[in-house]
């Protein structure tokens, strides 16, 4: 099968999730015989067309005009987006289904979709109403619509949590049958020979210390500010713990190998996010065999068993995320037993040949579907052919009729 992913993030450019959750799924997808090309934004100075590991890579400029604001940026890049994928359909023939990640390239998968006439499958990562809990200006509005257009469009539509399926039946009114739940994976080898690296832990914590580790985005609904608000009670009670005053280390960017060592001299992950469709953070965690704590939202209140495979604390609430915390911090037998748990439960679940089995049956629907419709139309259109053409027979028969019982009465 000949697959072309949309996005506008893929390594080395990582926004958020999409950017991991792309490269896997095609480097799993190539594993499993199929065709696959990405096409995506073209960040610093990565190559224009790279061949990474089988997957054909195509990054795009945008223009070079500057755009009033972000709407702006990305229907350029949507411009560009599409006038590539023309120019390689063109070369090298048509793709056998399109993969659109999220409404930041609905215009090129739509355009796409219409003219090339290829089945559409998109995947939504998140909501704009979920981000914002509701739609408060114009600029969210425009969001809004163009997810609700892109899920229009598309013959099938994936989303990674059960929260995100009733999410989008709720605020686009899908059919409940149009979607697909496929969760997000994990890479398993990701920690394969990584151990703790004492030297590079001292950067950011003495021995006697424990480290309590957030990875993510400093936006708000990532929940960081709930995760400060709870260090006073846990310092209060347990003192090697991060101090808040000159040891909450604000670490900036890091790359994946320096993520990777993160997780390792970590003694425990918190994810308070307020809104999460997801959270492949939370898997890397529990990969890496830290005990993880998350809130009780979205996809993470999916991932996590409260006490069996992690901690659950309440969103937004300090006090809880500091008693889910503080239980870890006192009981080394809990941490070990709901690391070991952690850790199978993403092999068993979260692994990327499951997932990729599950989302090529989804093109494959997809695919039957947009040929029994070119059939249904098919059909039709001959139906009317043939109503037309009966109509017209009718018509010249009458017309003969007419014109002869004129001449008899001539």
């Amino acid at each position: 099968m000949k697959i072309l992913m949309l996005t506008w993030e893929y390594p080395p450019r990582i926004v958020g999730g999409i950017a991991r959750v792309v490269h896997d799924l095609s480097h799993r997808m190539i594993n499993d015989g199929h065709e696959v090309t990405v096409i995506t934004y073209r960040d610093g100075n990565t190559p224009y067309y790279e061949n990474d590991k089988g997957v054909d890579v195509y990054r795009v400029d945008n223009y070079m005009i500057h755009p009033n604001n972000f709407i702006d940026w990305i229907m350029q890049l949507n411009f560009n987006m599409l006038a590539k994928a023309t120019e390689i359909i063109t070369k090298n023939g048509k793709f056998d289904v399109i993969h659109a990640h999220d409404w930041l390239v609905t215009y090129s998968a739509k355009a796409l979709k219409n003219s090339f006439n290829i089945p559409l499958v998109s995947t939504i990562h998140a909501t704009e109403n979920g981000r914002n809990s509701g739609i408060h200006d114009e600029t969210q509005r425009y969001i809004n619509d163009s997810e609700w257009l892109l899920t229009y469009e598309s013959t099938e539509v994936i989303v990674n949590s059960n929260f995100m399926k009733g999410d989008l039946q709720r605020i686009f009114g899908l059919p409940y049958e149009k979607i697909s739940v496929i969760p997000n994976g994990v890479n398993l080898n990701n920690f394969s020979g990584v151990e703790r690296d004492y030297d590079f832990r001292r950067q950011y914590a003495m021995d006697n210390e424990k480290i309590i580790l957030y990875v993510g985005r400093l936006v708000y609904e990532k929940g960081i500010q709930n995760l400060i608000g709870a260090m006073p009670k846990i310092l209060q009670n347990y003192h090697d713990a991060l101090g808040i005053e000159n040891k909450v280390y604000f670490a900036g960017y890091c790359d994946s190998n320096k993520i990777q060592k993160m997780y390792k001299c970590a003694d425990m992950a918190v994810f308070p996010s307020t809104y999460e469709p997801f959270g492949i953070v939370a898997l890397e965690a529990m990969l890496a065999g830290i005990p993880t704590v998350v809130s009780d939202v979205g996809g993470l209140n999916e991932i996590v068993d409260h006490g069996v495979n992690g901690m659950k604390s309440y969103a937004g609430n300090s006090n809880s995320i500091a008693d889910s915390i503080l239980a870890l911090l006192f009981d080394a037998k809990l941490c070990d037993t709901i690391s070991k748990n952690a850790v199978k439960k993403v092999k068993d679940l979260y692994n990327w040949n499951k997932i990729a089995q599950d989302t090529h049956y989804v093109y494959e629907q997809a695919i039957c579907k947009t040929e029994a419709q070119k059939q249904a139309e098919k059909i039709m259109q001959e139906r009317a052919n043939k109503t037309e053409q009966a109509t017209n027979t009718a018509k010249d028969i009458s017309n003969l009729l007419t014109f002869r019982k004129r001449n008899a009465y001539a």
